[in-house]
């Protein structure tokens, strides 16, 4: 078995490359840094290191590493006989990985099983973009394409830190991982992955995921700035940080439950597993790592406006999730270029017009105005 995953970088060696390593998969890596590529090339193994409670080293071994920006059709010619394909390049990126996939679909012998692709991206649909993407640019040819393949949403959950200087090829991650994977596009045959599970509903868990892993992380990051935190572990040692963020994250649990009937007592215990892992001082992960990308993280579907929205829309709490949203608009970064524009914006444009452009809100919706006041107040500070 063969598998051929885009992106080299610490999840895609850490956690999704080592999963299939585990499944018995030969694995390919696709990357556009020719460093990263020739020093994976250089290596015959490469260890995952598993820093806190229960964690262990893992040694992974078989596999290569093809640049993509300069030897594309080695790269199809893989993905032509590979039996999965597998994504952590972020998802404005798919749109660039579509047409390889594309070109090896073409070349692919219709004898051989669906090649099963899978995109393990932090967003909500991520295989479902990846595959208009790859629809779009197929145009007529596509019904005879689209037998040769299947694709499924995933769900993928696991913290890869900044690495060490030095490490080389090896990853530090923290033990828990999640990555729950569509089961119904695969029929009879779902890929061998130990480690995942299948879920008939995916739903639940991208929003569980992104409502609480990604809400929670960011939150703890934007508390911690302000508090002059440099680490998580460090924010969440903080009892005025940690309060904060249980706070925010009993309302998206509090969406959970409303939306998708999800048990709140194991609501309860998955939150309070998530804070451990962020407090695991184990993790070198840094506020400013966590923080960065704020204009993004403030857009209409992504951790705090996403889960408030909905929130609003039902009547239920946001108060923590405003504060949370106050917080990064105050993240304050010169070296994070969204962070930079996020502040120069906010002195030069007005809160609603601001407000809209951000989050995606419109002015009618019923979380708008409690974020234009937010928006205005940090306005205010900065032009004072």
């Amino acid at each position: 078995m063969k598998a051929v995953h885009f992106g080299a970088g610490n999840i895609g060696r850490g956690f999704v490359g080592l999963l299939l390593h585990e499944g018995g998969y030969e694995l390919v890596f696709s990357d556009v840094a020719a460093p990263l590529v020739d020093a994976i090339n250089a290596a015959s193994s490469y260890t995952v290191h598993e820093v806190g409670e229960g964690g262990t080293d893992k040694t992974v071994t078989g596999f290569r590493a093809i640049n993509s920006a300069t030897d594309t059709q080695a790269l199809i010619d893989e993905i032509a006989t590979a039996d999965v394909v597998t994504t952590a390049v972020g998802p404005t990126v798919l749109r660039f990985v579509a047409p390889h996939i594309l070109a090896g679909l073409a070349l692919r012998d219709p004898r051989r099983a669906p090649l099963q692709v899978m995109a393990c991206e932090n967003a909500i649909g991520a295989t479902d973009q990846l595959r208009e993407e790859i629809v779009t640019l197929a145009g007529a040819a596509w019904d005879a394409l689209s037998a040769h393949v299947v694709f499924a949403n995933t769900a993928v959950d696991r913290i890869v830190p900044a690495q060490p200087a030095g490490a080389g090829v090896d990853v530090t991650v923290e033990p828990f991982y999640e990555w729950a994977i569509e089961r119904r596009p695969f029929g009879d045959a779902p890929p061998h992955i130990p480690g995942a599970h299948f879920v008939d509903d995916l739903a639940p868990y991208i929003e569980r995921k992104l409502f609480t892993v990604n809400t929670g992380h960011a939150a703890t990051a934007y508390f911690g700035a302000q508090e002059g935190a440099e680490k998580i572990s460090d924010a969440l040692a903080d009892a005025g940080v940690a309060a904060r963020v249980a706070r925010a994250l009993e309302e998206t649990s509090a969406l959970l439950v409303a939306k998708h009937g999800l048990d709140p007592a194991e609501l309860a215990d998955y939150r309070a597993t998530i804070l451990r892992r962020f407090a695991n001082p184990e993790l070198p992960d840094t506020v400013g790592r966590v923080g960065r990308q704020p204009l993004r993280k403030l857009s209409r579907h992504e951790r705090f406006v996403g889960p408030a929205a909905e929130a609003a829309e039902r009547g239920l709490a946001v108060d923590g999730l405003l504060a949370a949203i106050a917080a990064a608009l105050r993240f304050d970064d010169p070296s994070d270029e969204q962070s930079a524009e996020l502040q120069r914006r906010l002195r030069d444009e007005d809160a609603e017009s601001l407000t809209a452009s951000v989050t995606g809100l419109e002015p009618g919706h019923p979380l708008f105005a409690a974020v234009a006041a937010a928006v205005a107040a940090r306005r205010s500070e900065l032009t004072a």
